[in-house]
């Protein structure tokens, strides 16, 4: 593969959706096409908080995205108050939790690493606040909390506050396509050499509150067809996506991992060109696409998914193919019925702030696994989009990518209510430089806040090592681990240091240290695990950063209840 110098690489990400605790639990889903959307019953509503002529309105759209735990927070590992926790909007503890998990998958640790880490992130509104906090006490001088702490002006900075990252903080709200038009304003600042680093996405909490109305954006039972003869809309839905970028060049240089490149974006916005305010614009998605596909130098034909916006209603879906098709056919892809069309509300819903972030998740996922996963729903086309005379087909099952389509690359678009519009080439990752087998001695150091995450992050760190469900890779080489953990990890009060020199003794000193046993160490590793600031990492011969599971977390229930 050859590169201009211009390409980011996504080297962490994380999330949590609904039906899904991780990102792998989210790609098993998309794999098995599943649908995530939870149908509410009438005590469940009541829980929430609807009021009873709510409930009993018949277009009451009872199908929704849910998110298990969107009320359990670690507010002690984060450093908040619990006071303070409970009155913070939960979709900032959702992205800064998430934020830090993307780092961690990334291997930094921002105390040690001195790379500038940006953050850029858009959140749905406060819906917390309304249905919480102002209905608890609203004489409270609310005005003064917003201003200075719980409107999503204040989701980046509070990431940045929190994680002691310095480099620029700045909130992105464009509606539905904020965590889309997130990552692309990252991955330009990366490029101007604004931060080194950067984390980008969104989240989204909402409750079942939504009403069906003919020709509107919610479908009556929640679910989203897209582009299907029976799509009427989408139901919404909770979720939370985060990424770390990085230049390409960079991020091979310092080892890192990299899931994915993104090749090429843009970000535009309608204007004018359409039937109102709420409406899509055929020239400007189609505008978005062409000067994407124009960033990233690329032959259309090679795309062989596009994760469209897929809002599933007639008028939209058919729009947004039009769209696609005006563009490729411009950049000159010939082909019929040959790149596959997805949407992951058809699984989730519409994560609305979050779901173009929640798009690209699925597209870094497809391009790395090769697999183009199933759109579920999907019964009859809508005919309207007239796809035997697109570049486009909407995959009814799983299949695995073509074998000779090489590089693996995928479009993904998000566009927000208002016309902003936006779009991003992914590409799978160049493969990694042949390397020499690892040779060790190996040392892992691990280190928790308390003895009992010690234990249990020991208890991971060697489930992880002694599982088969790896990558085409396999398992990860222990010269990696080691270097992960020693500089991609805070050095935590609690530690522990296990020598090894193959995975079955690493499992086995790691069982150990989770057992409260652990193996005994001398020289600078027994000075380490004393709480001596020691550089455990001496292995200069290319060892990289891996994914490796992270400090436990703690959370526990920071919520307001209804009428509390």
């Amino acid at each position: 593969m050859e590169y201009t110098g211009d390409e980011i690489a996504v080297v962490g990400l994380a999330g949590r959706f609904p039906g899904a605790a991780d990102v792998p639990e989210l790609w098993r889903a998309l794999r098995d096409g599943v649908d995530a959307v939870h149908d509410h019953t009438d005590d469940e509503l009541r829980a929430l908080g609807l009021r009873p002529e709510l409930i009993a309105d018949p277009a009451l759209v009872r199908g929704h995205g849910r998110l298990d735990g969107v009320a359990d927070f670690d507010a002690r590992f984060f450093g908040v108050p619990d006071d303070e926790a409970a009155a913070m909007d939960p979709q900032q503890r959702l992205f800064l939790e998430q934020s830090w998990v993307a780092l961690q998958d990334a291997g930094v640790d921002p105390a040690r690493d001195e790379r500038a880490v940006g953050v850029f992130a858009g959140a749905s509104p406060n819906r917390y606040f309304l249905f919480r906090l102002l209905e608890q006490d609203p004489a409270a001088d609310w005005e003064a909390r917003l201003a200075t702490r719980w409107s999503p002006d204040y989701l980046p900075t509070q990431v940045a506050y929190r994680l002691g990252l310095t480099g620029p903080a700045v909130a992105v709200q464009t509606a539905c396509s904020s965590s889309l038009v997130a990552v692309c304003t990252a991955a330009q600042s990366l490029l101007d050499f604004r931060c080194d680093l950067a984390l980008a996405g969104g989240v989204s909490v909402t409750e079942p509150r939504f009403r069906h109305t003919e020709g509107g954006l919610v479908s009556p039972d929640g679910r989203c067809r897209a582009f299907d003869a029976a799509g009427q809309g989408s139901g919404f839905g909770n979720g939370v996506a985060v990424f770390v970028l990085a230049r390409l060049e960079d991020a091979l240089e310092h080892g890192d991992r990299v899931h994915a490149v993104l090749r090429g974006w843009a970000v535009n916005n309608d204007g004018a060109d359409r039937a109102g305010f709420a409406a899509p614009g055929l020239a400007g998605q189609a505008g978005v696409v062409t000067e994407a596909l124009a960033g990233a130098r690329i032959d259309p034909a090679s795309i062989g998914m596009v994760e469209a916006h897929g809002s599933g209603t007639p008028v939209g879906d058919a729009l947004e193919v039009a769209a696609l098709t005006r563009a490729y056919r411009a950049a000159g892809d010939t082909r019929t019925e040959a790149c596959a069309l997805g949407s992951v509300k058809a699984n989730l819903g519409n994560l609305d702030a979050a779901a173009g972030a929640a798009g690209l998740v699925k597209a870094v996922l497809a391009v790395r696994a090769g697999v183009v996963p199933a759109t579920p729903h999907h019964q009859e086309p809508n005919p309207d989009l007239n796809l035997p005379a697109t570049p486009f087909f909407v995959p009814v099952k799983t299949v695995d990518w073509p074998s000779d389509a090489r590089p693996r690359r995928a479009g993904v678009s998000s566009f927000g209510l208002g016309g902003t519009n936006a779009h991003v080439i992914v590409e799978e990752a160049p493969a990694p430089a042949p390397r020499p087998p690892a040779t060790g001695p190996f040392l892992l150091a691990v280190s928790a806040r308390t003895p009992d995450a010690l234990r249990d992050l020991a208890d991971r760190l060697a489930d992880h090592l002694d599982t088969d469900d790896h990558d085409a890779d396999g398992p990860p080489r222990l010269d990696d681990v080691a270097r992960t953990l020693a500089t991609g990890r805070a050095a935590e009060p609690h530690r522990a240091i296990v020598p090894c020199t193959d995975h079955a003794t690493a499992v086995a000193g790691l069982r150990r240290v989770a057992a409260g046993d652990p193996p005994p160490v001398d020289g600078p590793a027994a000075a380490w695990v004393g709480g001596a600031d020691v550089d455990l990492f001496v292995d200069p011969a290319g060892a990289r950063v891996v994914p490796l599971p992270h400090h436990p977390l703690r959370p526990v229930r920071h919520w307001i209840e209804v009428g509390s």
